[in-house]
Parts: C-alpha cells; structure tokens; sequence
C-alpha cells in the first residue's frame, strides 16, 4: 500500500523543519514537499499532487483561512488538517478553517522542552490524523467506494421513551455537530450531553458559536449545572464529564481524571454515567471520530436497555469511533448526518406520551 504523501504548509522555517522531521522519521508517511505561504501551497498541490495537506493558520500573502478556500474550490477531497496555535484566537480561528471545509486540526506544542519533544509530540497529534484521513495511501482519484459490508442491527422492539440523550464525537465532529444541532427545535423535550474531544478554550468558543447558530440553548459544561430540556452541555476540554442524580435533578459533574482512550474528555465516562442515571431512557449517538473512544460506553448503555445509533459511513469524516459501535451489533440503527436531527424526533415523539421530567429511572409515567 502507498504511503500517504503529506504537504508542509507554514510560513515558519522551524515549524516546517520539525512538522517534516516528525513525519519523515516514521516510515508511513512521505513529505513530499514544503511551502512558506497559501499561494505557493496552491502551486505546489498543483504540481505535487499530495495526499494530505498540514496548514498552517497565520501566514503572510495568503493565510491559512484564505489557502484553505482555494484548496476546497479546487481539491474539494484532499485532506487539510490545521496547525493551530493554543489561543482564543486560534481556536476562533480554528473553527473557521473547520467550517471551510478543513478535515482537522491539531494544536502547535508549546512549552516543549526541547525540539525532540516537540516533535514526539507533532508525530503523536498528527500522524494518526494523517493516517485516519488517507487509509488507502492515494486519494485525489475519484475512485468509487466498495460495497458496503452488510451489517447486523440491534433488535428493538417499541420505541423506549428518551429522557436524555448522549452524543461522542471526535474527527469532523464542530462541523457534524453546527448541522445536527441546527436542525433541532428550541422546545426539544431532552437534555444533549455531548463529548467533542477538544483541548480546553477550544470547547467553550465552539459551544459559544454553537449557542449563537442554533435554536437549542449550547454551554460549555460545568461542574453543578443542572440539566434542562432544550439545552446541550458540551464537555470542556481536558475534563471528563458525567451526570449524578441529586434528589429530583440531575447535574452536570466535571473532573480531570485518568484519560480513557488516550482522551480527555473521553465519550466512555459519559455514557457508562448516562446509563446509570438514565437507563433505559436515554439516547446515545456515536458520530464521525478516529480511534475506538465511546465503544465501551455505547456497550454499558446497550446494555442497560437504552438505544444506540451510529453515523454512517458516508457522512463521516472518519468512520472509526460510529464504524465500531456498528459493526459491534449493538447501534439498532445508521443514519446519515442529514438525517439524524429528524431520527431523533422520530425517536421522541414515539416515545413520549406524557410531558418531559428528569425523574429516576422507573419513577416517572
């Protein structure tokens, strides 16, 4: 198999060296080239013709917003993923390229010890990206896709009413998440828990650019907040965050913790705790992500009687996180991103004859 054939795209002459050092010093990746600024990365895809991309987001003649543009217009396939600075406005900045059309991103080290660190950590962060984001080596040819695997569903029997509902997101995921939670209603009868792996001050400008698109009330996470009807919580970065029933509520629970899945926050902790508060009430989603965050947790709510749906294939950036919960048997439906706003309608509507309450398991009507 090829290996994928990475472009270098930053206007610092270190940053190039130590993103093509990290990458070239491991035998699946080849960069094949370098540019200083967008408008010469425009020339060089032209010529090069890479698999991937790596940009950077401040550079001068043409920034990275501006380079990324240029790429979709003319490459609409061709892997981007963002090198981005740890700052408000780099994670502002971040979010744009996201919505542009770039697949990914990842943080710029800093504080790094030394050059050799920094690049141990660029070969960590960036590498698989690079690999999620061109399984098959080459990708500009527009090769049509293989028949699917036929898939086995969870059996289901009548529609369980939702009182909650829990979303694990990773690759992909603020632009998954811009569509699904647009096409929610503001008098949506249910909390939304959702684990978006991001670093910290990433998390709160997308739940704050979130708040500001969609119908649906969106907050970053707190420790203490009590769940509400038409609100989504999204975990802040480098917390994991649960739910605890506390008399008649249920509250939000944040804290730092072990990772899971090498992630923090991490889908697991919140699912296995929405299985326990909730049962067989809740809801839980597993949409577009690399690596197997959300598995054991979608198992633990499976188990508890509650209903899991998977992303499909085709609509996610990366099939890794929904591919195995589907493939595992337990997701008793895969639905297209387009669809899931509606599917999760459906699933409320069937479900809930007497209005919404967050009372226990077993309790309620």
């Amino acid at each position: 198999m090829p290996r994928p054939r990475v472009l270098v795209v930053d206007d610092s002459v270190v940053a190039r060296r130590l993103v093509s050092k990290a990458l070239m010093d491991d035998d699946s990746v080849e960069v094949v080239g370098v540019a200083a600024d967008g408008r010469v990365a425009l020339a060089q895809i032209e010529r090069l013709r890479p698999d991937a991309v790596t940009l950077d987001v401040d550079m001068p003649v043409m920034d990275g917003l501006e380079t990324i543009e240029g790429i979709r217009q003319r490459w609409p396939h061709l892997p981007v993923i963002m090198f981005s600075t740890y700052t408000m406005r780099g994670a502002k900045v971040t979010l744009d390229a996201l919505a542009l059309g770039a697949n990914d991103y990842v943080v710029k080290p800093s504080g790094a010890a030394s050059p050799t660190e920094a690049m141990a950590r660029i070969r960590e962060e960036l590498l698989p990206r690079i690999l999620a984001l061109c399984p098959h080596g080459v990708v500009q040819a527009a090769v049509p896709p293989a028949a699917p695997e036929p898939i086995a569903l969870a059996s289901s029997g009548p529609m369980a009413r939702v009182d909650a509902i829990a979303i694990g997101i990773s690759t992909g995921g603020p632009t998954a998440l811009g569509s699904l939670l647009s096409r929610l209603p503001s008098n949506l009868p249910v909390p939304l828990l959702i684990v978006q792996h991001m670093p910290p001050m990433f998390t709160r400008v997308l739940a704050e650019r979130l708040d500001r698109t969609c119908a649906i009330h969106v907050l970053e996470g707190a420790d203490g907040h009590t769940l509400e009807p038409g609100t989504a919580w999204i975990a802040p970065g480098d917390r994991h965050m649960t739910v605890e029933r506390a008399g008649e509520d249920v509250r939000v629970r944040t804290r730092i913790g072990p990772r899971e899945n090498s992630c923090r926050p991490s889908v697991d902790p919140l699912f296995r705790s929405v299985a326990e508060v909730f049962g067989s009430r809740a809801l839980g989603i597993v949409m577009t992500g690399m690596g197997n965050d959300g598995m054991r947790g979608a198992e633990r709510l499976h188990a508890a009687g509650a209903r899991v749906i998977a992303q499909d294939e085709a609509s996610s950036v990366v099939w890794g996180m929904p591919g195995l919960v589907a493939r595992s048997g337990i997701a008793d439906a895969i639905v297209p991103l387009e669809g899931l706003a509606a599917e999760i309608e459906r699933r409320l509507a069937a479900g809930r004859v007497n209005p919404p309450s967050l009372d226990p398991v077993g309790v309620g009507p």
